[in-house]
């Protein structure tokens, strides 16, 4: 699941960045349809890892042959545990604020400066916790 994970990442950050330009020429309805898509999918796919992480896998049993794994892998874990934590906060905030504030079909309101700012600041956090996520899986369970 650590490996679907990763790699998944690399699927998210563009289909992020193809409904961010997307909102940006107007075409409101398909940036929906991408963040719903993009927030149901990371809502599965944080459940499958989590299950997986607490009750299938030895996480540190694989680490633990890392070179990094006494130093600089907790450390990292952490790290990008603040990220993607503060992710599902701001993800939960932004997509149901959005279907709760903005009209139906979307399309530009009152509430769109302040979506605008908290989906910005999601977007960020979004691809802080991927590069930490990367750091944190090259230096557990790649490098040798």
């Amino acid at each position: 699941m650590l490996d679907v994970v990763a790699l998944a990442m690399l699927g998210v950050l563009p289909a992020l960045g193809v409904s961010i330009w997307l909102v940006k020429r107007g075409r409101y309805v398909w940036h929906k349809r991408i963040q719903l898509a993009l927030a149901t999918v990371l809502l599965l796919a944080v459940i499958a890892f989590e299950i997986d992480m607490r009750f299938l896998t030895d996480w540190r049993a694989r680490a633990a042959v890392s070179p990094y794994y006494g130093t600089w892998v907790h450390p990292s874990l952490w790290i990008h545990l603040v990220f993607s934590v503060s992710t599902a906060a701001l993800w939960i905030y932004v997509v149901s604020a959005a279907l709760i504030k903005m009209p139906n079909p979307p399309r530009p309101s009152p509430y769109s400066p302040r979506h605008k700012f908290w989906a910005r600041l999601a977007a960020i956090d979004m691809t802080l916790t991927a590069v930490t996520g990367w750091i944190f899986y090259w230096l557990a369970f790649v490098a040798k």
